[in-house]
C-alpha cells in the first residue's frame, strides 16, 4: 500500500518544513510515501467560501486514481489513539488497497463533492491547528503508527 498526503497550499515555516522532511525520510523505511502540496488558489479573497471550498474540491479531484481510497483530515471525523490508528493502518494494509489518500483542506474545509467521494474522515484533535502544523501532525502519526505495527521503540503506553 502507498500513501499520499494531500494538502492545500505550501508550507512556509522552514522549521516546519525541515520536521516534515526528516519524518517523511523516516516513512520511506516503512512504506511508499508521498506528500503532494496543491497551490493555493490565486486571488481566493475575491471568492465565497463556497467557491474556494469547490476550486480546492476540484483541484484535490484532479490528484485521485479510481482505485485511490480517500480520507479526510476533518474535526467532526473519528478520532483515535496513536495504538488505534496504528491498527486502522494495519486494516488498510490487509485489505489489499493500492493507496490511502488523506487529504488536508483549505482553510474553510472540503467541497461538498469531496465529502461524497470520501471513504471516511479522521480527527486529529477537538482543537484548532494551523494547516501547516497539521501536516507534520499526520506525517508523524503515519510514523508513529508503522513502528508499533513493527514493535519499535518509538512510541511508548
Amino acid at each position: 500500500m502507498k500513501v499520499k498526503l494531500l494538502a492545500i497550499g505550501k508550507t512556509d515555516n522552514k522549521h516546519l518544513v525541515q520536521l516534515i522532511t526528516e519524518y517523511e525520510k523516516r516513512l520511506k523505511h516503512y512504506i511508499k510515501f508521498s506528500l503532494e502540496i496543491i497551490p493555493d488558489i490565486k486571488n481566493a479573497k475575491n471568492l465565497s467560501e463556497t467557491q474556494q471550498k469547490n476550486k480546492e474540491g476540484e483541484l484535490i479531484i484532479s490528484k485521485l486514481q479510481p482505485t485511490d481510497y480517500l480520507v479526510l483530515l476533518d474535526d467532526k471525523g473519528t478520532a483515535y489513539t496513536s495504538m488505534e490508528f496504528s491498527k486502522y493502518l494495519q486494516k488498510k494494509m490487509n485489505s489489499g488497497l493500492k493507496q490511502l489518500v488523506i487529504v488536508i483542506g483549505g482553510p474553510y474545509g472540503f467541497s461538498d463533492a469531496i465529502y461524497q467521494k470520501s471513504k471516511g474522515k479522521i480527527s486529529l484533535s477537538k482543537m484548532t491547528f494551523s494547516h501547516q502544523m497539521i501536516r507534520l501532525f499526520i506525517i508523524e502519526q503515519i510514523y508513529r503508527g508503522f513502528t508499533i505495527l513493527r514493535n519499535e521503540p518509538y512510541h511508548h503506553e
